[in-house]
């Protein structure tokens, strides 16, 4: 997980029953921290979303700023 050089408060953003269901159906077990990496994942993607979706003068973000 990349360390970014501000903390977002990322937790509950994904369900971590599912994340590990998800790995067990593929055969793979899963740490401890995988859950908390994910969510640090999602929050950036949706932090860069939210400011695309600025840049163009949105307050919908939309599939395509991801």
């Amino acid at each position: 997980m990349a360390k970014s050089a501000e903390k977002k408060d990322a937790t509950g953003l994904v369900v971590g029953s599912k994340v590990k269901a998800f790995l067990k159906s593929k055969g793979m077990k899963s740490s401890g921290e995988i859950v908390d990496a994910l969510n640090f994942v999602v929050a950036d993607a949706l932090d860069k979303a939210v400011g695309r979706a600025k840049a163009n003068h949105r307050s919908t973000v939309r599939a395509q700023d991801l």
